[in-house]
């Protein structure tokens, strides 16, 4: 496996905005911490570049999300700041390939976080707050024609992040319990709770931490991290209004802009 050439096509790809053949087919199967190789000399080329990193997802963390893809396994990307949205503020999706959106609930750490060995009590005394949140993935994978190792190496098909503006405690919500409503200009069209993210959210911040450690990663204090969505994608278009509104959480909307003709 060439871990250069295959993330130079993926870095490509977001330069041209034509999406690429899965690299298991480009250049045949290749493992997991190929993957993260090649999602890594990535991240280290934005940085030369001036991006920061402001945090990190996980995705395939529930059930709708595992079957939509066809995968079974968790993984992780990197969220840098050029990624962020303001609530509401209209998003501009000609700078996305094949974007869809799902919601999730965004915890913010107040410290840093440093696997292995990290516990659920140690996730939910670094968790300064929560936020609602919206997450725009992308593929730079031609047809979302994914596999494990793709996602992976296309930084788990990371995109964008709209947060809301209500944080909350994590000691004043059950998180698990927390329903979700997805709404589509106006209609709903997807329902779901926190419990769909791995029996509970915190548990996908609790994996990241022991797992991002063996790439000599540490989540830092500030950094936002999305464990999951409670549903599955849904593609957008521009145009739309899509809203997510959890019970006790609050709401965060994002605005896709009309795009000229």
């Amino acid at each position: 496996m060439d871990i250069t050439k295959a993330a130079e096509a993926l870095l490509e790809a977001y330069r041209s905005g034509v999406p690429i053949a899965p690299l298991t087919e480009t250049f045949g199967t290749f493992t997991v911490e190929q993957a993260y190789q090649i999602q890594l000399y990535q991240v280290a080329h934005w940085q030369r570049d001036g991006r920061t990193i402001k945090g990190h997802k996980v995705g395939l963390t529930s059930g709708p999300m595992r079957r939509q893809m066809g995968v079974e396994e968790s993984d992780f990307g990197h969220l840098t700041d050029t990624m962020f949205h303001t609530d509401a503020e209209p998003i501009r999706l000609r700078r996305y390939l094949q974007p869809r959106i799902e919601p999730e609930v965004a915890f913010v750490l107040s410290r840093d976080l440093a696997g292995p060995g990290v516990t659920a009590a140690d996730a939910a005394a670094a968790v300064e707050f929560v936020l609602p949140a919206l997450e725009l993935i992308d593929s730079r994978i031609k047809d979302w024609k994914i596999t494990l190792p793709d996602t992976i190496a296309d930084n788990a098909s990371s995109g964008g992040v709209v947060l809301g503006s209500t944080p909350t405690k994590l000691d004043s919500v059950d998180l698990a319990l927390t329903g979700c409503l997805l709404a589509r200009d106006g209609r709903v069209v997807d329902t779901g709770a926190g419990g769909a993210v791995l029996g509970h959210p915190l548990n996908a911040l609790v994996w990241l931490a022991n797992t991002i450690a063996a790439h000599g990663v540490t989540l830092r204090a500030g950094d936002v991290v999305l464990p999951g969505s409670i549903t599955a994608s849904m593609p957008v278009t521009p145009g739309q209004t899509v809203t997510a509104t959890y019970g006790g959480l609050g709401r965060v909307t994002a605005v896709f802009a009309g795009e000229p003709a």
